[in-house]
């Protein structure tokens, strides 16, 4: 089971988390967020959170190690606690070895409303790293940045543009204290504005926009209340996703590891796969298990997160209500406007997508090149496997041409390895390059496709060309015939240039060339040379195809060319041939030549000059004087 453990990835595995992670590869995890049971009587699916302070002490301990152990050295550990044993478990943590960075308290509204106490309101969020002097903190990632002061209220043109990092302080002073710790005046009046006597509270945080900022190290998220649409349903504590997608994007990297040791509604590991990181969760009850796998299974990297990533903006005002709001709304700077914002929402899913892919390509193409992988049907299954594996948005069609638009950005795909030669000579696929180029330019002929780039990343007319070719030359892989075509397009500029030379010397003579008309239904081996050549497949009046090959007898086998699966040649075609050597003008240079003079309908077209980006018949080139 450990080694099942130590190897898992992007799900959730049911038991305990302290076997769970002393199982893992130590320094295997890059970013921890741990939301425990706060040992306050709450009932869970198949756990009573009831349990003695020095037990719970004791315990908290216990799966605080196995974090530590199993966590990158420059890893980084965030814990939700609650007020009871907020203080214990700090002094847990450091005994264990952790650093804290930052002390934030999470200020929610929706709270627990108590009779005899202060309603509770907030949680702890410790933010601890193993090592004081190196951590992952990416504090000029765009996404981890706020607006500031100087935008939203004053508008001021020298504020950054880029905004700023959330602080970590909300201090709202009374209005007796002395020294720094006094307000504005000007605040003091928003605190009593329309409130009796020497009142200094507010009801809700967007009432006090001059005292409560996102920037600060309280941060003001709604909790997921019963009614909300973010409400995964099914599990009774759930942290908001914006407050999640805070602490993943600023403390981890895309494609790193996120664990939660405490799975629960699988909140931390939807975040993760939206922003393209690994994840990992352990969870006790199997029920919880099987509903956030089915909710991860929902998930693509890239979707939003659910919430107001500013709740301040996003809420209207106790004074004003909604109509006011979206007054201000629409006098909003750019840095809250919805179209602006989805537009950014938008770029960053496919930011995220493209980043996936090059990911999967580094997983699945075993050393070897995009073309090679997309050739390949079984490196291409192996790629498609490790996209749904990320969870990206598409099908296997899609992340081919994805995979394909970042081989044509500088630096789109860094595997850091050599990348490996695919050595398949001409000699080798003599055999089988005709019928790969039939298959191709059928396929091209019938608006199938639009090129062999759009053949191969699609799945389906990829097995149909493979079908196709197979009845024309049958016995070899797929792998092949996808290959030879794309030697065939490689080729196929070099060739034309050639072969203009060669049909502007042989024009007059290239017809005479060519011996007797033989029907295919009495082609023999006797009948066929075994030397290089060119030849001709006709029917009445028009040329199908125009070959070279380096044997004649190899390339027209009578068992091959007769196959009553080949659907692509009619019954009335015969064959034409000339012995020719072919070697000192280079490949497909002579084939190039009598594509130009007859125009098959079954060539590639990029092999005459006049037909470089047409799909359909090519034109005959114009003489030249």
């Amino acid at each position: 089971m450990s080694e099942a453990i130590a190897s898992s990835r992007n799900t959730i595995l049911a038991g305990d988390c302290v076997a769970g992670m002393q199982s893992l590869r130590p320094g295997s995890v890059n970013l921890i967020f741990a939301d425990p049971p706060f040992n306050i009587g709450y009932e869970y699916d198949v756990y009573k959170d009831a349990l003695a302070g020095d037990q719970y002490v004791a315990w908290s301990k216990d799966w605080m190690q196995a974090a530590y152990d199993c966590l990158n050295p420059e890893g980084t550990f965030w814990l939700a606690i609650g007020d009871e044993y907020a203080a214990e478990l700090k002094v847990t943590a450091r005994e264990i070895g952790f650093h804290m960075r930052s002390w934030v308290i999470w200020y929610y509204t929706f709270g627990v409303n108590c009779q005899r106490k202060f309603s509770r309101s907030h949680a702890h969020l410790f933010y601890f790293v193993k090592n004081a002097n190196y951590f992952t903190f990416l504090d000029d990632e765009p996404a981890n940045r706020i607006p500031s002061a100087r935008q939203l209220v004053y508008n001021d043109k020298r504020a950054n543009p880029a905004g700023r990092l959330p602080d970590d302080t909300w201090i709202i002073s009374p209005d007796t204290a002395d020294g720094e710790l006094q307000l504005p005046d000007n605040i003091v009046h928003e605190l009593r504005e329309g409130m009796p006597g020497e009142q200094t509270w507010t009801l809700r945080p967007q009432d006090l926009e001059s005292c409560f900022q996102a920037e600060e190290d309280t941060w003001y998220f709604p909790r997921v209340a019963g009614t909300f649409k973010e409400r995964a349903g099914f599990h009774g504590c759930q942290m908001p996703e914006q407050l999640l997608g805070r602490i993943i994007r600023s403390c981890s990297r895309p494609g790193e590891l996120v664990l939660d040791p405490f799975s629960g509604s699988a909140t931390t590991l939807a975040v993760a796969k939206k922003l393209n990181r690994n994840y990992l969760g352990f969870e006790l009850s199997e029920d919880y298990v099987a509903h956030g796998l089915a909710r991860l299974d929902g998930v693509r990297v890239g979707d939003r997160l659910e919430g107001a990533a500013e709740p301040l903006m996003s809420a209207p005002k106790t004074k004003g209500g909604k109509k006011a709001h979206a007054a201000e709304q629409k006098a909003a700077p750019s840095w809250d406007d919805e179209a602006a914002q989805e537009a950014r929402q938008m770029e960053q899913q496919l930011e995220l997508t493209l980043a996936g892919i090059a990911e999967a390509f580094r997983r699945a193409h075993d050393g070897f090149s995009v073309d090679r992988l997309l050739a390949d049907p079984d490196l291409n299954l192996a790629f498609a496997d490790e996209c749904r594996k990320l969870g990206l948005v598409g099908d296997p069609q899609t992340w081919n041409l994805l995979l394909l638009r970042l081989r044509k950005q500088k630096d789109g795909l860094q595997t850091g390895r050599e990348i490996l030669r695919t050595g398949v000579s001409w000699a080798e696929c003599d055999r089988y390059l005709a019928a790969s180029e039939m298959a191709l330019q059928s396929l091209l002929n019938e608006d199938a496709c639009g090129s062999l780039d759009d053949l191969l990343c699609d799945p389906v007319q990829a097995a149909e060309f493979d079908r196709r070719a197979a009845s024309i030359a049958p016995g070899f892989t797929p792998f092949e015939y996808r290959w030879a075509a794309l030697k065939l397009r490689k080729e196929a500029k070099v060739a034309r240039g050639r072969g203009f030379v060669l049909y502007n010397a042989h024009r007059q003579q290239l017809n005479r060339q060519f011996g007797a008309e033989i029907p295919l239904a009495e082609l023999s081996e006797n009948s066929l040379p075994n030397t290089a050549g060119v030849y001709l497949l006709s029917g009445k009046k028009k040329v199908y195809y125009a070959g070279e090959t380096r044997n004649l007898q190899m390339r027209l086998r009578p068992e091959a060319m007769a196959n009553e699966d080949n659907a692509l040649l009619p019954d009335d075609v015969t064959v034409r041939f000339a012995e020719r050597p072919l070697t000192e003008q280079g490949p497909l240079a002579w084939q190039s030549c009598l594509v130009m003079r007859y125009e098959p309908r079954l060539n590639f077209h990029e092999l005459n000059r006049q037909n470089t980006t047409s799909r359909r018949k090519p034109s005959r080139p114009k003489k030249s004087t």
